[in-house]
């Protein structure tokens, strides 16, 4: 059975796991959480340097645990983009060594990609819509014709950092998005904001600082809760005439903000109008982790997708549109 170790480390978690074909056989994290306001670059390169041999000497001690040397892993799996330069400069640093003192094979990986595939792995999703909605990237997207094609982006900040910015300004803690989520359940009315989506994409920036405008004259239950309804329709909206176009018949949520209960609802009753299925896998595979990294390490060495060490350099910009989908047949 084949064995992968992968890392992820775009951002502000630091996250190692080993997979086979079959399950998750271990995953050790680290969290990066700074001390106020939201990440900082260097500071969690920093974190995931002074961290990754403590994430990668507990790993390699659960998997002792479960009898099974480092000898017996195939390949060693990275985010190699998109993500934060420093952070992912670090992260391939360690796969790089890992490859070379265990004389195996080195996969670059999509983290967005990442993202996609373990949601297909994790749930019945054969040929979904997927909606990707994280921190720094929000996106729609859809397989065809041996790449994941890009069907609706974000043309500033994703939903994440949308949510995020609006919680700085409001004075609540880091991350953003359950606070948010909280107080919005307290709402007793809406409060018109912008609502803006321009043809296939959807923009953040200016609603996010409407919303904050809007504190001034209104609760905080009520912003909260405006701001979500109109940014999950926005994203609801995109992801619908993403299905109508496509053809098909699945939407799968992936990233962070998809564990957001009322971003589920609101794409549920998309897709029961619509008589479509829709799907999300656990919570603990919707944020960044290193099971997802493993995973699309494991589907492209199957694959004989590899890299030379020579050749891994990071990707800060990788689009998933730019990944040849070499795992999959149509």
């Amino acid at each position: 059975m084949t064995l992968v170790l992968g890392i992820e480390g775009t951002a502000w978690n630091l996250s190692a796991a080993v997979v086979n074909e079959d399950e998750v056989v271990c995953e050790v994290t680290h969290t990066y959480k700074p001390t106020t306001g939201g990440i900082h670059p260097r500071e969690a390169a920093q974190h995931h340097a002074q961290f990754a041999s403590w994430v990668i000497s507990n790993l390699f001690g659960e998997l002792a645990e479960k009898n099974i040397n480092p000898k017996d892993i195939d390949a060693i799996s990275f985010s190699q983009g998109p993500g934060l330069g420093a952070c992912l400069r670090t992260v391939a640093t360690a796969a790089r060594a890992l490859s070379l003192s265990l004389e195996i094979p080195l996969v670059g990986v999509n983290h967005c990609v990442a993202h996609v595939e373990i949601g297909r792995w994790k749930t019945p999703a054969k040929d979904p819509v997927v909606l990707y909605a994280s921190g720094a990237n929000t996106q729609v997207l859809a397989y065809r014709r041996g790449k994941y094609r890009v069907f609706g982006e974000t043309l500033d900040i994703g939903v994440g950092n949308a949510l995020d910015k609006f919680a700085r300004s409001a004075g609540l803690s880091h991350p953003g998005g359950p606070q948010i989520e909280m107080y919005a359940k307290d709402s007793v009315n809406y409060v018109n904001l912008p609502y803006v989506v321009k043809g296939m994409d959807f923009s953040f920036s200016g609603l996010s600082t409407a919303a904050t405008d809007a504190l001034q004259k209104h609760t905080l239950e009520d912003v909260c809760y405006s701001l979500q309804e109109n940014a999950f329709a926005m994203l609801v909206e995109v992801t619908e005439r993403a299905l109508a176009h496509t053809g098909k018949n699945e939407v799968l949520l992936g990233g962070g903000v998809g564990a957001n209960m009322r971003l589920r609802e609101m794409l549920d009753i998309m897709c029961d109008d619509r008589g479509a299925s829709f799907y999300v896998p656990e919570k603990r595979f919707m944020g960044d982790n290193g099971a997802m990294i493993a995973w699309l390490g494991l589907l492209m060495y199957k694959a004989g997708d590899t890299i030379r060490v020579d050749d891994s350099h990071v990707n800060p910009n990788y689009r998933p549109d730019m990944v040849d989908v070499t795992w999959l047949k149509e």
